[in-house]
């Protein structure tokens, strides 16, 4: 891969901003032809520094008020028991990430609920029966400050 030069570093937060911006409004923001810049955004795609476009939702509205930060402990740490957890993770849409982390707890979910008492029935349901998990501690978010998923380019 080749190091990303002002004009792709540009390009990437352009996107962050408007994922539906055309080539057309992309080359002029950038000085480019179109041409040039649909080459640049095709192979920013090619390397995977681009994964996906999506929208960008919003979760009250859809009606899941809870957001929940949830640390995990496991007491098995063997590949099957890992790769089972992780299948039934990957497959849980309330689920919205999952990190492997250090310290204290072996992994932090950040999970989505419609309210209190759907976000009970899932820890019952879904976390309680997750393989290994001996101990579950969650923290509920009071009030979002600031979410986003736009990387520092700068």
């Amino acid at each position: 891969m080749k190091p990303l030069d002002d004009i792709n570093l540009r390009l990437l937060d352009l996107l962050q901003q408007d994922g539906r911006m055309t080539n057309a409004k992309l080359a002029e923001a950038l000085a480019l032809s179109e041409t040039p810049c649909w080459r640049r955004l095709k192979r920013l795609e090619e390397e995977k520094l681009i994964t996906g476009y999506q929208a960008n939702l919003d979760r009250k509205r859809l009606g899941l008020g809870v957001l929940a930060f949830v640390q995990l402990n496991c007491s098995e740490h063997h590949a099957g028991s890992v790769a089972a957890f992780e299948r039934i993770i990957h497959a849980s849409p309330n689920i919205l990430a999952c990190h492997n982390t250090t310290g204290d707890d072996d992994f932090l979910l950040i999970i989505v609920a419609k309210d209190l008492d759907d976000y009970s029935r899932f820890v019952e349901r879904e976390l309680r029966r997750l393989p290994g998990v001996t101990n579950i501690r969650s923290s509920l978010s009071l009030r979002e400050v600031k979410s986003t998923n736009r990387l520092p380019l700068g």
